[in-house]
């Protein structure tokens, strides 16, 4: 499905949306729950990737296909190497594929997980056999995916001795793995982080206990992005938030100070308002390597206010549902854009004209559809693909007409 989006300032200058909670919470609170099944939790996100990850973690077959879903693949590669005496091969979409999962295979295999290839070395599918796993140190680089990390500490209470998890190097995407310890803490897993060293208790039971799955800060970015582009006065409020976060993409608000837009924090609720123009000379310096997913949002909406900006820390973009460097540079040159990239880095250089009625292309990518959506407010744009955004967000085209967008 391609929608066509018509060039408007929003209509409703003061609009409340209902985000479906985070899907990174989500998705590791359900590998939680299927470990500890007194747990229950609210607020599920509803995303595709969450809805997948409950059916594969229900599933009895012997194949189990999480179609695009990457934290999917790999927490429930960990999940299902320590389920002793269940087998299954697990795969996913072409693109899944290409996607690397071998640091974390080798991670598993080196704690005592029996895992193969079936087809690439280092790619799914894989083929795992689930064993009691008695060792309990392992390394990884500092600097990989925090979701092969988050991946062995969710498993980790469940093992014969716990772990002992070393992280060579400097540590990216920190906020995420701390989110993985804060849930652990919260069902009572004992757990330390002391420099680059993670420990986590070996747990038999916790407590029944009911988590409430905060709001999704990512989906959250795209109405950053919309009043940030729109005039001074404008405010969206969503809900439900909080200011202690676990979230690492809640630096939006901080952020988007640069952008003119402030944020209050209000009955478990996030008001956003444009309180000030921006200075078209300046430029937004950011390093990101701990807010990643952000970065698609920031880059579209300092193009769209004629900025300038460098954007550091992104090499885990390379190995997303696309290489999202350059479906960004790609998408952005067509707007009239000057933009370069490298294997972690941004630069995007001032505009000072978009290009009308452009076509965007968004690669199998739910952010690159939603990170392009509110450029509508600068001129009309049609998103090829747009159901795309079910992966994460299913009723993001809704939630933008709620705020006036003219969409068909």
């Amino acid at each position: 499905m391609d929608i066509s989006i018509q060039k408007s300032s929003i209509v409703n200058r003061q609009s409340s949306i209902q985000i479906t909670g985070s899907k990174s919470e989500a998705n590791r609170l359900l590998i939680l729950q299927a470990l500890y099944p007194q747990l229950q939790i609210k607020n599920l996100s509803n995303s595709d990737d969450s809805q997948l990850m409950q059916r594969a973690l229900a599933s009895i077959e012997n194949t189990v296909d999480i179609h695009h879903a990457g934290t999917a693949m790999r927490f429930l590669t960990a999940y299902f190497s320590s389920k002793e005496g269940r087998e299954v091969v697990l795969t996913g979409s072409k693109r899944m594929k290409e996607r690397p999962i071998g640091i974390l295979v080798d991670a598993l295999t080196t704690l005592g997980a029996d895992i193969s290839y079936l087809e690439n070395e280092g790619f799914p599918p894989l083929k795992i056999k689930g064993r009691k796993i008695t060792k309990s140190k392992v390394s990884l680089k500092a600097s990989v995916s925090s979701q092969y990390i988050s991946a062995l500490l969710l498993i980790a209470p469940t093992l014969e001795n716990g772990l002992e998890l070393t992280l060579d190097g400097k540590i990216t995407s920190v906020p995420y793995i701390k989110m993985t310890l804060s849930l652990l803490d919260q069902i009572g897993v004992e757990n330390s982080f002391k420099a680059n060293v993670i420990n986590v208790s070996p747990t038999k039971e916790v407590k029944p206990n009911t988590l409430v799955v905060e709001s999704d800060w990512s989906s959250a970015s795209y109405f950053y992005s919309i009043v940030a582009l729109s005039n001074v006065g404008t405010q969206v409020t969503l809900s439900s938030y909080k200011k202690d976060s676990l979230q690492g993409d809640s630096i939006l608000a901080e952020i988007y100070t640069k952008f003119g837009v402030e944020t209050e924090f209000k009955n478990n609720s996030i008001v956003i308002k444009k309180t000030s123009s921006v200075n078209s000379d300046s430029l937004t310096n950011l390093d990101l390597s701990n807010a990643p997913d952000i970065a698609q949002t920031i880059a579209v909406s300092s193009f769209g206010l004629g900025l300038q900006c460098q954007l550091t820390g992104l090499h885990t973009l390379k190995i997303k549902e696309t290489d999202r460097l350059e479906a960004l540079k790609a998408e952005l040159t067509k707007l009239g854009a000057k933009i370069e990239v490298t294997n972690d880095t941004l630069t995007l250089y001032r505009a000072t004209s978009i290009i009308d009625d452009v076509q965007i292309e968004t690669y199998n990518d739910h952010r690159m559809a939603m990170a392009f959506a509110p450029l509508a407010l600068k001129t009309s744009i049609t998103i090829k693909d747009a159901d795309v955004v079910s992966k994460s967000y299913p009723d993001f085209w809704n939630d933008l007409k709620k705020v006036g967008f003219q969409i068909n």
